[in-house]
């Protein structure tokens, strides 16, 4: 081999060296990306559900302590609207979410929205790019309660009086005729009917007469 390319060869091997480094040092990085792509996932995951078990939680309750016989059209027209939505121990229910997806979470209450934000407790990990180890995933959602369902047009609710105990009747006769049922029309053609007296299990009927979604 002659002297000349001897010397050839020996400049070439410290730029191939550099250049498979740098490639090497792409490669790793684009790994890096991509773990730091799927924290910020888990992130946006654990917000997600977080923000939508607040918003169920929040909906499920909406006729807690409510005496339905005592309801006029007026309170029906607003409970409809959402504007006697309850927000107690919603935001609760959505940390508590949140640490089963290993996340730590804030929440506000604006009803009937919910909005989270969600960092995870894992990070990246310790990789080729610095400070990764330290780098966690942050998110946010909002999730909102919408009504699902009008009062029938037909249906008017009126407030059921007490009893009025009368001397001279007898056993059994008269008294306070039953209290009239309420209709609802909801979504999709679907009809709900409710007694007043015997309204059921309150979570489903809080189920039929609002849905839960993420906000846009």
């Amino acid at each position: 081999m002659r002297a000349s390319d001897s010397r050839d060869s020996g400049q070439a091997f410290p730029i191939y060296i550099m250049v498979v480094t740098g490639l090497l040092f792409a490669a790793l990085a684009f790994v890096v990306v991509g773990m730091a792509g799927a924290t910020r996932s888990k992130a946006q995951g654990a917000a997600d559900a977080s923000a939508l078990a607040a918003a169920r939680e929040g909906r499920d309750n909406a006729f807690r302590g409510v005496d339905f016989l005592a309801l006029t059209q007026a309170d029906w027209e607003r409970i409809l609207n959402g504007d006697r939505l309850n927000a107690n121990g919603a935001c609760a229910k959505a940390v508590s979410f949140a640490t089963k997806n290993d996340a730590d979470a804030t929440c506000d209450a604006d009803l009937p929205e919910f909005r989270v934000s969600v960092s995870t407790k894992d990070t990246v990990g310790k990789s080729v790019i610095p400070g990764s180890e330290d780098l966690k995933g942050h998110a946010k959602a909002t999730a909102v309660i919408e009504p699902r369902c009008t009062l029938n047009p037909s249906s008017t609710p009126n407030p059921t009086p007490n009893p009025t105990p009368n001397p001279t009747s007898s056993p059994g006769g008269g008294g306070t005729a039953p209290p009239q049922s309420i209709d609802f029309r909801c979504k999709g053609g679907v009809a709900v009917t409710l007694n007043p007296s015997k309204p059921g299990s309150l979570v489903d009927l809080a189920r039929k007469l609002f849905s839960v979604r993420l906000a846009d």
